[in-house]
């Protein structure tokens, strides 16, 4: 078996990367060793970093040393070797993945579907995190599509079921929606699951990027982060807020008062921060987590329709790009650590291009 590499992160500058080499990993009893392949890295990438403490994100793949974390990663793993039947070498799986080129998991749970990770030290954390999906059953696979599969597969999920938690809840009772980095892949998401049967969406962005979320077309209208005060304050709104920005936020309270009847922070790369402690009017700032809906609706639903559905959402989606026009995304396919270290580098600084989706080719 080739050379193990792994890419480790520092905590405190999560722009800087170093690369370690060593042995590569054998299965043992009960364990498969999968090599990584493909990965997208996207801000949300830095935004796992961002919480890894507080949310949790670093425990997935313990590094061992003090301040160096295993950013966490979507994309594409083939099984080099196994001791399970049922999960034979050469078969395929998405999932979320350290950026490294090995990694040893310990398979429970295992059905036509795929497998959970069922490591010890994975026991506590959040199960969707653990969940491996076989390609050979996964209904919107395609070998063509990996570079966009793994892309927006684990920010659309975040989308469809934001979508779904406004839906649930009638909008709060608002009738008017307002989202802040409106040109963010999760943002978007959230307002092409909406579809038509929603309240009015404006999407907030900054200057440089109006014409990139006007030409989306999935909001009614986009206004500049300079120009919050021009929104109708007598409509009531909800904030979903991508931003992370402070004192947007608290332009967006005092401008609304009580008429702003939910403010729901969905995450940011912007602000390592939960939610700013401000006296504000207004409703409190809540937290909203994917895997929360993702549990009622499996008790709503069952699993099987709530996988019918985000299925049937993800295909939409995945068509609308293909025909989107203008584009919505051109995928940078970088390759090898080198490449992954680039990318992350500038996202942490720059924040990327919206327009540009950035893969990495192992």
């Amino acid at each position: 078996m080739s050379e193990y590499t792994r890419l480790l992160t520092d905590k405190g500058d999560l722009g800087s990367t170093r690369l370690e080499t060593g042995p590569a990993p054998q299965a043992g009893p009960g364990e498969i060793v999968l090599k990584l392949d493909r990965f997208s890295l996207t801000t949300n990438n830095i935004t796992y970093a961002a919480f890894g403490d507080a949310m949790q994100y670093w425990h997935f793949f313990p590094t061992g040393q003090e301040g160096w974390g295993h950013m966490p990663v979507w994309g594409f793993a083939d099984i080099v070797a196994s001791d399970i039947p049922g999960l034979e070498a050469g078969e395929r799986f998405y999932g979320y993945f350290p950026i490294a080129s090995h990694v040893v998991m310990k398979p429970e749970r295992i059905s036509e579907r795929g497998f959970y990770d069922g490591a010890d030290h994975r026991q506590a954390l959040v199960s969707a995190y653990n969940q491996y999906t076989r390609c050979s059953a996964d209904t919107v696979y395609a070998p063509e599509r990996e570079a966009f599969q793994a892309l927006y597969r684990p920010l659309f999920i975040t989308s469809f079921m934001l979508a779904d938690y406004l839906v649930d809840n009638d909008f709060f009772g608002a009738r008017q929606l307002i989202i802040s980095s409106a040109s963010s892949k999760t943002a978007y998401g959230t307002a092409f699951c909406l579809g038509a049967d929603r309240i009015p969406a404006t999407g907030l962005t900054s200057p440089r990027n109006a014409a990139y979320v006007e030409g989306l077309g999935c909001y009614d209208g986009v206004v500049a982060y300079g120009d919050v005060e021009s929104l109708d304050a007598g409509i009531p709104a909800i904030y979903v807020d991508f931003s992370g920005d402070n004192g947007l936020r608290e332009r967006i309270h005092r401008h609304f008062g009580d008429n702003l009847v939910h403010d729901c922070f969905a995450g940011s790369a912007a602000n390592t921060d939960f939610i700013g402690e401000q006296d504000l009017p207004g409703p409190k700032p809540v937290f909203y987590f994917a895997p929360n809906q993702i549990k009622k609706r499996n008790k709503d639903w069952g699993p099987a329709e709530v996988t019918r559905r985000y299925n049937q959402a993800e295909s939409d989606f995945f068509a609308h790009l293909d025909s989107a026009s203008p584009a919505w995304v051109s995928l940078d396919e970088a390759s090898g650590f080198a490449g992954a270290q680039a990318v992350i580098a500038d996202l942490a600084a720059n924040g990327g291009d919206p327009a540009v989706g950035h893969v990495i080719a192992l």
